[in-house]
């Protein structure tokens, strides 16, 4: 029996018509491109280019990304979030660059079902319908491996000065953290918002209450600050602070003022100065690379490379979403969701990231060392 052409194309094209469609993956990306955070934003803008450079597709689906400036404002950040959920139908949100403005955009995320990967970190309340993790090391981590070397260093006393909003009041849990440990005294808090142009008034409380070292919890550009002020009025003691001073217009800002500082870094910073086993190299070395070409520049922050690092955990979580499920419908979000709550030892240039839907956060103690502010360059302290 003959078969036409025309029947066999007709039961090729019902054969075909039961296959899953092609669709990319949508990624919705803000940070802050203008306003006070900037100077954070900016790198995080940087480093999400580096990464989609890196990787651009998934089992063969073309990834898509759509980046939003939220000028550093938190309401922003939120609909900027709900715009690219309800109008883009984006599959996963990434940012951004404040932690104010993460938390809100978490919040979005939460109600619109759509998993999200905040490069700030956040405070997550507790529920058993998580939708977003954070790539940031853990707060709390952060702030004991400085206290820890504090303790090393002899420190009894610490005077505290830092942001007035969350993530000022993160680090300030710290320093408290240590002093409930009983390892110091924390003989001062003084706050100062992102706008602030001075810290004399703060400062002088500071250096009144004559503390063995100082916490700076600012960070980028407004966390030089601090450090200006002390050095005008003459402070010629230790100085600590986290990885979010880890930018290159705190450097530049700073200059001399700077000098000395000893902060806690995901190990990318220090890349090169690592040994050839540690976790972090090899990753490390691939993130410069694409930054390089893409942005014309070396790395020299550590913002740029949690944008990276949300990328790859994104990535991972979407290669095993894609077996069950298809981009641009809610089922997918909704898998990819609990697939990135069970990646499971993943090497990024930051951490090994193990996530648990009962926590935001899925790094370990391996996410951190120590680093030293000296001749404008950060070296690693073992």
């Amino acid at each position: 029996m003959k078969t036409s052409l025309r029947t066999l194309v007709a039961v090729a094209g019902t054969l075909l018509s039961g296959l899953p469609a092609h669709a990319d993956i949508t990624v919705g990306f803000v940070t802050a491109l203008s306003g006070p955070g900037a100077s954070i934003g900016i790198p995080y803008g940087k480093g999400i280019a580096a990464a989609f450079d890196y990787i651009s597709s998934v089992s063969g689906e073309k990834i898509k990304l759509i980046q939003l400036d939220d000028g550093s404002d938190p309401s922003t950040a939120a609909r900027n979030a709900r715009k690219l959920v309800e109008e883009e139908k984006v599959d996963i949100l990434i940012g951004t660059a404040q932690a104010p403005a993460s938390i809100a955009m978490m919040a979005v995320s939460a109600e619109l079902k759509v998993p999200m990967i905040s490069v700030s970190p956040v405070v997550v309340p507790p529920t058993t319908d998580r939708w977003g993790v954070a790539v940031p090391q853990l707060p709390s981590l952060m702030f004991k491996a400085v206290t820890d070397r504090m303790v090393k260093d002899g420190i009894k006393t610490v005077g505290y000065i830092g942001f007035s909003d969350a993530w000022g009041d993160l680090v300030y849990s710290g320093a408290k953290a240590a002093e409930d440990r009983g390892e110091m005294k924390v003989v001062a808090n003084e706050r100062y918002a992102r706008t602030d142009t001075s810290v004399t008034g703060q400062v002088l409380k500071i250096v009144a209450a004559k503390p063995d070292a100082i916490m700076n919890g600012g960070s980028a550009t407004q966390g030089a600050l601090p450090l200006l002020a002390l050095t005008e009025r003459g402070y010629k003691g230790k100085i600590y602070g986290t990885p979010a001073l880890l930018n290159a217009d705190f450097i530049r800002v700073g200059g001399k003022s700077a000098e000395g500082i000893l902060v806690s870094a995901g190990p990318v910073i220090v890349a090169e100065q690592l040994p050839d086993s540690h976790f972090s190299k090899k990753p490390s070395m691939a993130f410069r690379a694409s930054y390089q070409k893409v942005n014309g520049s070396e790395t020299t922050d550590g913002f740029s490379a949690y944008s990276f690092d949300a990328w790859l955990i994104f990535v991972d979580s979407a290669k095993r979403a894609m077996a069950k499920a298809k981009p641009g419908t809610p089922e997918f979000r909704t898998v990819l969701k609990d697939e990135i709550f069970a990646t499971k030892e993943l090497a990024g240039v930051h951490a090994i990231y193990n996530f648990k839907p009962d926590s935001a956060y899925g790094v370990d103690e391996r996410s951190l060392v120590l680093v030293r502010l000296t001749n404008g360059v950060w070296r690693y302290e073992p």
